[in-house]
């Protein structure tokens, strides 16, 4: 069981982890050790959340869902799978704290008088410029 927040805990079925072998250097031990792990989460038939809150994740995080709908999340940061597992879990809790919060609504405001008397004087300044740039013929 996973917590993330008072209100939100994601169990332990839900959730499928898969180990693999790392990337990069390390000699043996990343020819040995599975110690990358890649966290699947079926985001679309989660019932530990609510419709709304599956809705922004899939929103905002549309690039680490798969075709199937799962949400991906991939660590080995480490050379340890138990901390490379905490990484995935930390990463997991942060994507839905992060759909969690609301966007505040901006608040509409008009301009003051006077910014609108700054306004109004450069655009008497620029019609007079290019009012002085016309050739005045008279016949």
């Amino acid at each position: 069981m996973i917590t993330i927040s008072n209100s939100i805990t994601i169990p332990n079925h839900e959730i499928e982890l898969t180990f693999s072998r790392s990337q990069g250097p390390g000699g043996q031990n990343v020819n040995k050790v599975n110690s990358k792990v890649t966290l699947h989460w079926d985001i679309k038939n989660a019932k530990s959340v609510s419709a709304r809150l599956r809705q922004r994740i899939g929103s905002k995080h549309a690039g680490k869902i798969n075709k199937e709908g799962k949400l991906v999340i991939t660590s080995q940061k480490s050379r340890e799978q138990y901390q490379n597992r905490t990484d995935c879990y930390q990463k997991l809790r942060l994507i839905i704290q992060d759909a969690q919060k609301t966007r505040k609504l901006r608040k509409r405001t008009k301009p003051t008088k006077a910014s609108k008397q700054r306004r109004l004087d450069h655009k008497k300044r620029r019609s007079e410029v290019k009012a002085g740039r016309q050739a005045r013929y008279e016949h």
